[in-house]
């Protein structure tokens, strides 16, 4: 039984002629008895009263009616959750890493604007990101210091100033360099960058202590445990409370971009149309002044 059946028998149900089914539905005659001659074969009963005026339905048609309307109806709703471009519905499954500082700013806009999308949102490094992307795994992933890859696209969102933190105590650039690195697992970029930097400067094997969230290792630099590599927007307000002292470092270290990555070829749903809508519209805003970056959403955690 094929969905086109219903519609040809639902139009014959309705005309109570097979001649005027047909008109409607722009076949000839013959093409319409045969699928309704298929579909009573198929069902192994008759749906009409054939008669010189045409055709009424039985109690048998008029079963099959009832359940093929409710069929068809559930058929153009799902059409339209999938056409409407203006009110997008679906899920969405979009990974990130923690330190997107307009990321609040962007899933705000984009629940307020299309509150029937069900959005997932999953934190991992880079490197983990751009695995789960080329397994179509995630929608798509916010990620920083990406550089190409011939399987994905990228958007970029913003461009990144990266500073050295370290505790308010007063050190020396060269005291930093023997402190122990407060990172995220290998695959996240800033890490790469850190170690990149002591090797120039000559330090083979620095300390590493590995952190799951960006709120530890900022706690813990605070602290005086250790130093870390983390966008300046993310802890500027930590900056001026006189929390932590930043310091800068060549621009080949310090500068970095995060962009918004997807599969090529992937079809764009209209849900992901709207949320790279969404992207591009925040995409030259300049950062708040002292938004904190944690984001107040439920994360999942890779």
């Amino acid at each position: 039984m094929e969905i086109k059946d219903l519609r040809i028998f639902q139009s014959v149900a309705h005309h109570g002629s097979i001649s005027k089914a047909a008109n409607e539905l722009n076949f000839v005659q013959s093409h319409v008895t045969a699928r309704i001659k298929l579909l009573e074969s198929e069902l192994q009963t008759q749906l009409f009263h054939r008669h010189s005026r045409g055709t009424t339905l039985n109690s048998e048609g008029k079963k099959l009616l009832a359940h093929s309307e409710k069929i068809l109806s559930m058929i153009d709703e799902m059409k339209k959750a999938f056409q409407d471009s203006d009110s997008p519905s679906g899920t969405l499954e979009i990974g990130t890493v923690e330190t997107v500082i307009k990321l609040p700013m962007i899933l705000s806009a984009y629940h307020r604007n299309y509150p029937n999308v069900d959005l997932s949102l999953i934190t991992g490094v880079t490197k983990e990101l751009i695995d789960q992307i080329l397994k179509r795994k995630l929608d798509g992933a916010f990620v920083t210091g990406f550089n190409s890859h011939p399987d994905i696209e990228q958007i970029e969102v913003f461009q990144e100033n990266l500073v050295l933190i370290s505790s308010y105590e007063k050190n020396t650039i060269d005291d930093l360099k023997n402190k122990p690195l407060l990172v995220f697992k290998t695959g996240c970029s800033y890490r790469a960058r850190l170690e990149s930097w002591l090797s120039e400067e000559g330090i083979i094997n620095a300390k590493i202590m590995e952190f799951g969230t960006l709120e530890t290792i900022l706690g813990s630099v605070i602290s005086g445990l250790g130093i870390s590599l983390v966008p300046q927007s993310t802890v500027r307000h930590l900056e001026l409370e006189g929390a932590i002292q930043c310091h800068p470092l060549p621009d080949e270290y310090s500068k970095i971009s995060t962009v918004f990555i997807i599969r090529k070829e992937t079809y764009l749903t209209n849900t992901m149309d709207k949320f790279i809508e969404t992207i591009n519209d925040f995409a030259n805003i300049a950062n708040p002044p002292l938004l904190t970056p944690y984001l107040n959403v439920a994360v999942n955690q890779i």
